[in-house]
């Protein structure tokens, strides 16, 4: 890494003000490890240091600047803010390199942070059968289908790579299910405990609301022993995967990851680009051949079976 080139966290923003510190913590944190990197933190919304100022400050003083979109999964803010924000940055400075690395993303690396919360989890359970034990991946919620599949990917990665009965999928807002209709769900399927695992990088407004509802389950179900996870920033797996993605960013232009598909382009053409990111006809979803599969041969003995002889192939990028 040269003196003239400027890393830049792009967060997505919180309402509330500790998710947007524990992002700038991160960052100082990462500061530490890297003395010699240069790195700014911005954000989408609700913070003072948005987009168009946090690239004008990466490009002081650089001939290069690696945009790092700190974000889970890619919906409307890194498919069209970002690229359109980069696009004005480079017309403002052209002598500065601009390029981004992907989002990042659902792969083998948050896979193995939330499989470490779910472990932690079952221990707090006091390690119980996991046959009666639940198991609910919750995420914020986007209006695009793509993003949702991402979490819907993990969750079958966390039923294949266990032996819990159950594994579902619930949002905090946006989309369907939420929290209470899948414990309902579980509850009635005979489950003892419930693991639930936030897929959060911060804590905000949504963590808090979390464990709000989390209590009033607990109310409504005494009988349930319920397990709730907390979000994990911080995780040594998320500092490597940045490392990692300093590493490989993609080249100068280059687009990110579904810039070019029919979410962006309609919403362009229909002048959608607001911050409400309304879904569009089209599915949600795009076709960008990410096949996902373990190829994990190991063989349960309870009484249901997994498919694990599942014949995908990894393309992790």
């Amino acid at each position: 890494m040269t003196n003239d080139t400027t890393i830049l966290l792009v967060g997505h923003g919180s309402r509330g003000r500790e998710g947007n510190k524990e992002t700038i913590n991160f960052a100082a944190q990462w500061r530490e490890k890297h003395p010699d990197w240069r790195i700014e933190v911005c954000f989408i919304e609700h913070a003072e240091v948005l987009l168009d100022e946090g690239l004008d400050r990466a490009a002081k003083g650089a001939k290069k600047v690696i945009a790092i979109p700190f974000i889970l999964n890619a919906a409307g803010h890194v498919k069209m803010e970002l690229p359109h924000a980069l696009e004005e940055a480079r017309a403002r400075h052209p002598g500065v390199e601009f390029v981004v690395t992907r989002h990042l993303g659902m792969g083998p690396e948050v896979f193995a942070v939330l499989q470490g919360q779910l472990d932690r989890l079952m221990k707090d359970l006091a390690v119980p059968d996991p046959m009666t034990t639940g198991v609910v991946l919750l995420g914020r919620g986007s209006s695009d289908a793509g993003a949702n599949g991402e979490l819907a990917k993990m969750a079958r990665w966390i039923f294949e790579d266990n032996e819990h009965e159950l594994v579902d999928l619930a949002f905090t807002g946006v989309t369907w299910p939420r929290l209470e209709t899948v414990v309902q769900r579980q509850v009635k399927l005979g489950m003892m405990q419930i693991a639930i695992v936030p897929v959060y990088l911060f804590t905000g407004v949504l963590i808090e609301r979390i464990k709000a509802q989390v209590e009033r389950l607990q109310g409504q179900y005494p009988q349930i022993s319920f397990a709730l996870g907390t979000h994990f920033g911080f995780d040594p797996g998320i500092f490597a995967l940045l490392d990692a993605r300093v590493g490989g960013e993609q080249a100068a232009g280059a687009m990110l990851e579904c810039d070019g598909c029919k979410y962006r382009q309609l919403a362009e053409a229909e002048h959608l680009h607001d911050h409400s990111h309304t879904a569009l006809p089209t599915g949600g979803g795009c076709a960008h051949g990410h096949d996902h599969g373990h190829g994990h041969d190991h063989h349960q003995g309870h009484g249901h079976s997994h498919p694990h002889h599942h014949g995908c192939s990894h393309k992790h990028d």
